[in-house]
């Protein structure tokens, strides 16, 4: 293919040696004329490893070149300028819009499909409420029919791009229909990657998601790290051995949006961990917040009930996961005691759950925590929600799945737990989920 670059920083010149490497004819273009000089005589505008062999050994093949101007003739555009923060940490967008202010007008003056593919790095709603109105404006063209645009981020990290760029953990493209994402994804035909094509928000909130992930990695060892040193260990070490288990340390597991944490384990083993931070006189921001942050999902959920205007409510669900009938610190029975103290009509339903058969600091806890629970536990599911307005699922188990598939419009179900999407967990009744 014919491809514009706009931005040749480091994800555009990257970008471009790759694809030119690939055999596509790939026009870089930049307002800065030392960076067009730079690729045109076979240099690297920006350092990084290998790029400027590979920039020279694509314009001395003549897949390469660059510009002030678009090329006129691509099939696609690729737009890779920066958009930095602002003082108040907000993204600066001017580079990107005056990039489709150019675009959209190229745009008006051909008449083949064309596909603008933005790379650059902006927040979920960007692509479709800034990018596509100005290069409809500017075009007079419809996005969707007479041209196509896509959301492809980038996971390029600086000092190994290339090799990042040929050996990605996967390719993500976000689409705004179907010809747009099939024209894009033969761009990556050769990457051996697994290709994801879904939606321009999700596409450009998968970026987020990563980044905001990567810092968060790094606080949390460094918090560590500095508590272990005080207690005279070497942190070093400590990940070493954490970093072996791929079951849960290093891997998919809790990392699923629901509902809060509780247990046994968790919050005590938390609030010990910051107890002796600060008798270290070490202060853990991130650690700090995990509690309250935990406490603002619960209510969250609460909110999410409050705002049906309802009183009379199911919870599916009781202890603090699926097969125990584990109460202690469970945050479906800190829901509970908040609707209970609100006045709210309760029907708990939970199968791995009998008051009899609790013993023990769990009985104890609950006991403490939910003195009435024995007037609020009904013996089955049909029980629990047939005089319910809403139904709150916060566990699930094919029981619940089976009786929830028959609701009718007439109740409410708000959903805790990670699940299927909701065409397949019921039909007819008003559905929430509490991040999705």
């Amino acid at each position: 293919m014919r491809i514009d670059i706009y931005g040749l920083g480091y994800v555009g010149s990257v970008s471009a040696a790759c694809l030119a490497d690939s055999g596509h004819e790939v026009c870089g273009i930049d307002i800065d004329p030392n960076k067009v000089a730079c690729i045109n005589a076979g240099k690297s505008p920006v350092r990084e490893p290998g790029l400027p062999e590979h920039i020279a050994a694509a314009v001395e093949s003549g897949r390469l070149h660059a510009s002030a101007t678009p090329s006129g003739d691509a099939d696609v555009s690729m737009v890779c300028v920066g958009t930095p923060s602002n003082e108040n940490g907000s993204l600066r967008l001017d580079y990107l819009q005056r990039t489709m202010e150019d675009i959209g007008d190229a745009l008006a003056c051909r008449d083949s499909y064309h596909v603008v593919c933005v790379r650059s790095t902006v927040l979920p709603g960007t692509t479709e409420c800034v990018a596509v109105p100005i290069l409809e404006q500017h075009s007079g063209k419809k996005a969707g029919r007479d041209f196509g645009i896509c959301m492809n981020p980038e996971f390029l990290r600086e000092g190994s791009s290339i090799q990042d760029y040929r050996c990605p953990p996967f390719t993500i493209i976000g689409e705004l229909d179907p010809r747009s994402g099939e024209t894009l994804a033969a761009l990556y035909e050769t990457i051996p990657a697994a290709l994801f094509r879904t939606k321009l928000r999700v596409a450009e909130m998968v970026k987020y998601a990563a980044n905001v992930y990567h810092a968060l990695k790094i606080t949390f060892a460094n918090e560590l790290g500095v508590l272990c040193k005080r207690l005279g260990l070497d942190s070093r070490e400590v990940f070493r051995i954490f970093c072996e288990d791929k079951k849960l340390n290093i891997s998919p597991a809790y990392l699923q949006p629901g509902f809060a944490f509780g247990g046994s384990c968790l919050p005590k083993d938390l609030r010990a961990i910051l107890y002796k931070a600060k008798e270290l006189d070490v202060e853990p921001p991130v650690l700090r917040s995990i509690l309250a942050s935990n406490t603002r999902h619960i209510e969250e959920a609460f909110r999410l009930v409050k705002n049906t205007g309802k009183r009379r409510i199911a919870i599916l669900g009781l202890s603090f996961k699926v097969g125990t009938d584990d109460l202690r610190e469970s945050p479906i029975a800190e829901l509970v005691e908040m609707l209970v103290g609100k006045g709210y009509w309760l029907a708990v339903y939970d199968r791995d759950v009998s008051l009899a058969r609790l013993h023990g600091s769990n009985r104890a806890y609950i006991e403490q925590t939910i003195p009435h629970l024995s007037r609020l536990l009904f013996e089955s599911i049909d029980d629990a929600i047939a005089e319910a307005d809403v139904i709150v699922v916060a566990k699930r188990s094919p029981e619940a799945e089976e009786r929830l598939r028959t609701l009718g419009p007439d109740k409410i179900l708000i959903d805790l737990a990670p699940s299927k999407s909701p065409n397949e967990v019921m039909n007819g009744a008003v559905y929430e989920g509490i991040c999705w």
